[in-house]
């Protein structure tokens, strides 16, 4: 049997989505089971033993059509017997319609509905603490489960030589990783409107910094320095003693290699609280102001895991408004979502878990 998981775009869905790959290849070991991922969602599937192959997806196929035809006619000649499509967007079905084949199992009010024979309902409210984003991708597979134990939580597979030989980078920067507790902090989001805004970002770094024993990371790339520095030097100067602003590793696969070192996270929602998550470490998330918590926070048990939300704390700024209104206004929802509101709350997130 030929399995084909389709999931595009972003880090934290690749990770995410990984999950529907083992646990098909923990009930059918013999099966071939392949992942059609982007090309730079790679790192976070390397050394995982549950996919046998990963398929690329190439920017060039969004702008060249005769590409993105070509890539169609490959998938074809694979002849897959089930495809599984959690990104549920045009491409993605696309590619699992003319994959030809036999079960083609997608949502039933996304993406594009003839692609799919299978059909599978869309919940709009989380049952679980797993979160909507998980149990959405389990309704897709869990009837080809045969009765075997689900396991619901996405995994990153680091082996012991790339969590050796990440140290001596730590102490490059005057870190010991294996005694001295460490704080990353995802400074930024994927786009402004995912951002926290800079100056409240800043007093939740003085405060961690103030009443804990920490060192800080920053979570950012090279094409973000000039906003983690700002960041940076808004701090207390007794704050900045505790940053370390350089440590970032030179690509996605090194920063999990340093995350998988660090105590926990901290900041705006993203791939690196996934990544964060999928290592075991705890994850406190601050959410932008328009996008649905429940759809996207995973295993929030409130202990290990906790997300806050301005609806959380100011429900009366959203009733009755649409996404794109939400969106419109995020500068003024995220000025309405200071720090004070949620400071007790990650003084204790904190507490419990740096005294592991």
């Amino acid at each position: 049997m030929k399995i084909l998981v389709v999931q595009q775009k972003m880090i934290g869905d690749v990770l995410i989505s990984s999950m529907i790959c083992e646990n098909l290849k923990k009930v059918y070991p013999h099966a071939q089971v392949d992942y059609l991922v982007n090309t730079f969602t790679t790192p976070v599937l390397e050394n995982n033993p549950y996919i046998d192959n990963l398929i690329l997806f190439e920017d060039q196929f969004r702008s060249n059509y005769l590409a993105f035809l070509k890539f169609l006619l490959q998938i074809r000649k694979k002849k897959y017997d089930i495809v599984i499509d959690p990104y549920a967007k045009l491409e993605s079905s696309l590619i699992t319609l003319f994959s030809g084949a036999s079960k083609r199992i997608g949502y039933q009010n996304k993406g594009l509905g003839i692609a799919y024979n299978h059909k599978v309902p869309h919940h709009n409210q989380p049952k679980s603490y797993f979160g909507l984003a998980i149990e959405r991708r389990i309704n897709l597979f869990e009837h080809l489960l045969q009765n075997h134990t689900l396991d619901p939580f996405p995994k990153l597979h680091v082996l012991d030589s790339e969590k050796t030989e990440i140290i001596p980078l730590f102490q490059h920067y005057g870190i010991d990783a294996t005694t001295e507790k460490i704080v990353m902090i995802s400074i930024l989001g994927s786009e402004t409107r995912k951002t926290y805004p800079e100056d409240y970002m800043v007093q939740l770094i003085d405060f961690i910094a103030d009443h804990f024993e920490v060192k800080i990371l920053f979570n950012y790339t090279p094409k973000q320095q000039k906003e983690a520095i700002s960041i940076f030097n808004k701090c207390q100067e007794k704050t900045k003693k505790r940053i370390v602003l350089d440590l970032i590793g030179a690509d996605l696969r090194a920063f999990i290699k340093i995350m998988n070192h660090c105590t926990l996270i901290i900041g705006n929602d993203g791939g690196a609280v996934n990544i964060a998550k999928a290592l075991k470490k705890p994850s406190f998330t601050i959410f932008s102001p328009w996008i649905k918590k429940e759809s996207w926070s995973i295993f929030d048990d409130g202990v290990l895991n906790k997300a806050v939300h301005l609806n959380d704390y100011q429900p009366e700024l959203f009733s009755s408004k649409k996404s794109k209104e939400l969106q419109a206004n995020y500068k003024s929802l995220y000025h309405a979502f200071t720090p004070e509101l949620f400071l007790k709350e990650l003084e204790l997130f904190l507490k419990t878990n740096l005294n592991h």
